[in-house]
């Protein structure tokens, strides 16, 4: 796969990724474009949901859509203990979940503000 079709093939996935979230009812979703400023990943995708039940849910909602609609699958997911956190890893996407107490104790957005 050619550079640009990572890229794009990432677009894509952090494309899903927010839509799966929306369409679930996670709050504050954010595609924060990280490429430029780390070598983590081109993006990281943030949402907050109202409950440890919502984070699985959004969580499951967006593994699904994304294996259903790009053809891949997570690396990684961790944080289904406690669903406070959960994160997804998909490469060049990590996908963020948080709870609203989560969100506000790491603060990424904050962490990645240089990101444009």
């Amino acid at each position: 796969m050619t550079q640009q079709e990572q890229q794009s093939l990432a677009a894509k996935i952090a494309e899903n990724a927010r839509k799966a979230l929306d369409e679930k009812q996670g709050l504050d979703v954010t595609v924060l474009p990280v490429a430029e400023v780390t070598a983590l990943a081109d993006y990281f995708v943030l949402a907050t949901a109202t409950s440890s039940t919502q984070v699985k849910a959004l969580a499951d909602y967006t593994e699904y859509l994304i294996s259903q609609d790009c053809g891949v699958k997570p690396l990684r997911s961790e944080g289904f203990g406690d669903n406070v956190w959960t994160l997804i890893d998909y490469g060049s996407v990590v996908v963020h979940i948080f709870t609203r107490e989560g969100r506000e104790f790491y603060k990424l957005e904050k962490l990645w503000k240089d990101v444009k």
